[in-house]
């Protein structure tokens, strides 16, 4: 046992929702999330995805949000801008976005929408080995349906697309 070390996990759902239902949605989060009485708080990120080849040939995926200091990135795999609004649950974080891409390489000004729909990300980081976790996010999740259905996504099964 290491003192002062707890191994943490982020247990993740995500969905996607057209642009004309998303009002309903953040109607709807606003009832359910704990700061209901306070401004929905809204966001401006700048994501990055890196790939690293390691010793054994399987590309190891890194994402980084709001590194903005450094221009000569190497590995950049993608980039893109997400604004949209933040919601809390007891532990839990919810994420309604836009996702944005940049028309200019390194320059988040420069953006036009990918899609016309909106991403939805529910999030809890945890210790490890809480699986009353997934329990407790599946049955936020069902109070969503049927505007939009979150789940598990599988990104090593993405990458082969």
């Amino acid at each position: 046992v290491r003192r002062g070390l707890v191994p943490v996990m982020e247990y993740l759902l995500q969905g996607s929702i057209m642009d004309g239902a998303c009002e309903v949605l953040l109607h709807r989060l606003r009832g359910l999330c704990d700061n209901s009485d306070s401004p929905i708080e809204s966001f401006h990120d700048y994501e990055m995805v890196f790939q690293i080849r390691g010793p054994t040939g399987t590309p190891l995926t890194v994402r980084a949000r709001q590194s903005l200091d450094s221009p000569q990135m190497p590995w950049l795999d993608f980039e893109f801008v997400l604004k949209g609004h933040m919601f809390q649950k007891g532990r839990m974080k919810v994420i309604v976005a836009k996702v944005f891409r940049l028309v200019q390489q390194g320059n988040p000004e420069s953006i036009e929408p990918v899609s016309n729909s909106h991403i939805i990300e529910l999030s809890v980081i945890a210790p490890a080995g809480q699986e009353s976790l997934g329990d407790e996010m599946k049955a936020f999740a069902e109070q969503l349906k049927p505007l939009v259905e979150l789940e598990k996504i599988d990104h090593t099964r993405l990458q082969h697309i």
